[in-house]
């Protein structure tokens, strides 16, 4: 069995990542996938603290953070798409200012 240190330590390492990624990137998509990766990585930090206690709630919590990122997932790319078809471009410093 992994020991749970390592199971956290590569959470975090994701957490990090992701949290790089989505304050240096300046395309939407891509700040979008580092959201996503943050998210697994705090369910991989749910499953690993479930699988240490022998405890069945964290992997329940972590189905309904799939369910929840299923929906984000969605929402975020429908949100992008339309973006991009109104402003002709996805960097997030040219999109400042929200006009309707």
């Amino acid at each position: 069995m992994i020991p749970l240190s390592w199971v956290l330590a590569l959470s975090f390492i994701l957490f990090g990542l992701g949290a790089v990624g989505f304050l240096t990137k300046k395309d939407l998509l891509s700040q979008f996938l580092s959201l996503e990766v943050m998210l697994n990585s705090a369910s991989l930090a749910f499953v690993g603290f479930a699988a240490a206690a022998r405890d069945l709630s964290g992997q329940v919590i972590v189905f309904f953070v799939i369910t929840v990122a299923a929906a984000e997932a969605a929402l975020g790319l429908s949100i992008i798409l339309l973006v991009f078809r109104r402003r002709k471009t996805v960097r997030s410093d040219e999109l400042r200012q929200m006009k309707g």
